[in-house]
Order: C-alpha cells, then sequence, then structure tokens
C-alpha cells in the first residue's frame, strides 16, 4: 500500500505511550489474532443472554485491557486463542478499534457479533444472519475509500459461520445488511415532535425491495476496513424484530445462536 505525505503528518498525535494505543489499551502480546467486535448493546440481552455473553462463552477468559472507552478480553473456545473487544455502538467507535487493532497487534479476522433488526420478509425473529456483504449507509467508510469500494465479508469466513450453523441447526440466512449512523430520521423513524421528510418514509421499502436481510451500525466499516487493510472480516447477528413483517422485539431472541455461529467459525477458520 503505498503512502501518501502531506505537510501536517508530522503534527498529528499518536496517542500512544511505549507501544500501547491510549484509547484501546491493546498489548501486543494479549490480543489473539482472531478478534470479535461485541457491542455492549442492551437490546440483546434476554432469552439466556447477557451483555458479557461473549466473553463467558470462551474458556479462562481474562481482561487484557480496559480504557474509559473499550474493555478486551482474551480466552480461548475450542482451544482456540479469541479476544472479544466490547464498544459502543456505530461506525467510528469500531474504526477506533480496528485501526488499533491493524496497528498494534496481530489480529488477521475480526468479526462482529451483535443483533440487528429484520427488514427481509423472509427472515425471523431469532433467527441469525450471516453478511455476505453490507450497504455502506453510513459516513465513517467514505473517509477511507470511495463509496464504489464493496463492503465484501471473507469469503472464508462466511463459509465457516455457514458450517458452525448448519452443524448447530440454527435458523440462520446468507446475504446483504445495511448499515447506517442513524437510528431515527435515517432508518424511517420519526424524530422528536414526530418530525419525518418524505424521503425518510420510503428507507424500509427503498432496501426492502432490494432484498437487504438486516440493519446494523457496525458490520460495513467491519467488513470495508478489514478488506481495505488486508485482514479477514465477517459478521453474524441475531434479528430481535422485523418491521416489514411486524414480528415484534423480542431482547436477546437468536443470541446465543449467533455468539455459537461466530466463535465457532473463528475456531474453525484455526482449525484448517
Amino acid at each position: 500500500m503505498r503512502a501518501v505525505t502531506h505537510p501536517y503528518l508530522a503534527n498529528m498525535p499518536s496517542f500512544v505511550k511505549d507501544g500501547v494505543p491510549a484509547l484501546t489499551g491493546f498489548r501486543r502480546e494479549t490480543i489473539a489474532p482472531s478478534v470479535v467486535l461485541a457491542v455492549r448493546d442492551p437490546l440483546t440481552v434476554g432469552e439466556g443472554a447477557g451483555e458479557d455473553a461473549i466473553s463467558r462463552a470462551l474458556d479462562d477468559p481474562k481482561v487484557v485491557a480496559r480504557t474509559g472507552l473499550f474493555a478486551t478480553v482474551t480466552g480461548t473456545y475450542r482451544d482456540v486463542p479469541i479476544s472479544v473487544v466490547s464498544t459502543g455502538s456505530g461506525a467510528p467507535e469500531a474504526e477506533l478499534v480496528l485501526m488499533d487493532l491493524f496497528n498494534h497487534t496481530d489480529c488477521d479476522t475480526v468479526i462482529r457479533i451483535g443483533g440487528s433488526g429484520g427488514w427481509g420478509e423472509k427472515v425471523r425473529v431469532g433467527d441469525a444472519v450471516i453478511s455476505a456483504g453490507a450497504v455502506r449507509d453510513e459516513g465513517l467508510t467514505k473517509s477511507h475509500v470511495r463509496a464504489e469500494f464493496p463492503a465484501l465479508a471473507d469469503y472464508r469466513v462466511v463459509g465457516a459461520m455457514v458450517a458452525e450453523a448448519e452443524a448447530i441447526g440454527a435458523p440462520f440466512h446468507v446475504g446483504v445488511t445495511r448499515t447506517g449512523d442513524s437510528e431515527y430520521c435515517g432508518w424511517g423513524k420519526p424524530g422528536p415532535g414526530g418530525y419525518l421528510q418524505p424521503d425518510h418514509a420510503e428507507i424500509i421499502d427503498y432496501w426492502r425491495r432490494a432484498g437487504i436481510l438486516n440493519t446494523d451500525r457496525e458490520t460495513a466499516p467491519i467488513l470495508t476496513l478489514a478488506a481495505l487493510y488486508g485482514r479477514r472480516g465477517g459478521s453474524v447477528c441475531s434479528v430481535g424484530d422485523n418491521l416489514v413483517t411486524g414480528e415484534p422485539h423480542r431482547s436477546g431472541a437468536g443470541y446465543d445462536n449467533a455468539i455459537r455461529i461466530g466463535l465457532g467459525a473463528l475456531a474453525r477458520l484455526k482449525g484448517e
């Protein structure tokens, strides 16, 4: 990759002390090559799942980094080392984690395990969606590369997730996820006082007709930046509700299956 220099480069702060990035606290020797990004999401808590359910699924989990923004646990799953980074929601926070992973660790595979909303007519609450690609309907990734660059999951990650989902008998779909920034007008949901523009009201049907399966806030940056910077990226999300079919929200629905699919896929990839 060819680097471009400019006159302000030397003035930019690095926020790194003794080789450790301040925002994440990652130390190369404690971060596994396989990493999960996990949003601290109260909407995935329920039906047997908890806020730290991914970390608790690991054997011998240990907190290896904790800052005001992020907490990281490293353990094993089927004897494969895996690190889980808990973040806030949205593409900008995902970028901070991904850049520190790629600059300061030996991470070669990064996946999202989380929750999402269903917009596909065949997607049921409790199903898992394995993202083959994502609509880059957020702003962050356009800061790295033009919008024409596709957000594609690594085919090996997708294959491993499909194999794991089939092995555990989990209901799942493979297809396109739409990632956005907004949880209100940009999602077709009125703002305070009922504020909504006509094009906002068309958002759900626009993407439904295009065939997307689900929507979230993190899949596109993970897939785009992983591919752009030479890593393997993937995403598997449980579906908590479906606006198109009217199936109501069930907190935590399918989340345990998403965890098993994601962690199992990472174990399969390292076992190859």
